[in-house]
C-alpha cells in the first residue's frame, strides 16, 4: 500500500502501555530515538502489537512543528532534533525536510510565514515536535 503520508518511521515496539481504552506504545528508530503513539486498545489488539513488534510510525507532515531554540515545558511527546536538509518554499506554506540521525528524515509543512521567522535555511538546526495523539501505527 502506497501512503501520501510523508512520515513513515520504521521501528521496534520496546513498551506497550494499556489503558481502559487507549494505549501509549513506544518504539525505538534506527538512530536510536524513541518515538511514542496514543492508539486505542481495539488497534494494539487487532494489530498484534507487543513489546519486539516491528512497526511503522506515521504522522503527517502537517502534524509536525518546528523549534528552534530549546524546548521544555512541553507535554509532546515525540521530540526529534536535527539539520533542516531540504527547504522548499510555496507561496503560502514551505515544507521542510529535516534528517534526524541514521538515515531517517520528518518532513514538516509549515507556513511560509513561520519559516521566515524561525530563519531557516538548510543547515539550520531544529527539533522536529509531533504529539503522541498524532502518530498512527502499521504493520506489515
Amino acid at each position: 500500500m502506497s501512503l501520501s503520508i510523508r512520515n513513515q518511521l520504521p521501528a521496534t515496539v520496546v513498551s506497550v502501555t494499556p489503558g481502559e481504552v487507549m494505549a501509549t506504545v513506544q518504539g525505538r528508530l534506527s538512530g536510536g530515538q524513541m518515538v511514542t503513539a496514543a492508539v486505542t486498545m481495539s488497534a494494539v489488539k487487532e494489530l498484534g502489537i507487543g513489546e519486539g513488534s516491528e512497526v511503522t510510525a506515521l504522522a503527517k507532515a502537517t502534524e509536525v512543528a518546528l523549534a528552534t531554540g530549546e524546548v521544555s515545558g512541553l507535554s509532546i511527546r515525540n521530540r526529534f532534533p536535527g539539520t533542516v536538509t531540504r527547504l522548499t518554499l510555496g507561496a503560502a506554506m514551505a515544507t521542510v525536510v529535516i534528517a534526524i540521525g541514521g538515515d531517517q528524515e520528518i518532513t514538516a509543512a509549515i507556513t511560509q510565514d513561520a519559516t521566515a521567522e524561525l530563519g531557516l535555511t538548510e543547515g539550520s538546526r531544529v527539533t522536529a515536535l509531533i504529539k503522541s495523539t498524532e502518530v498512527s501505527l502499521a504493520t506489515a
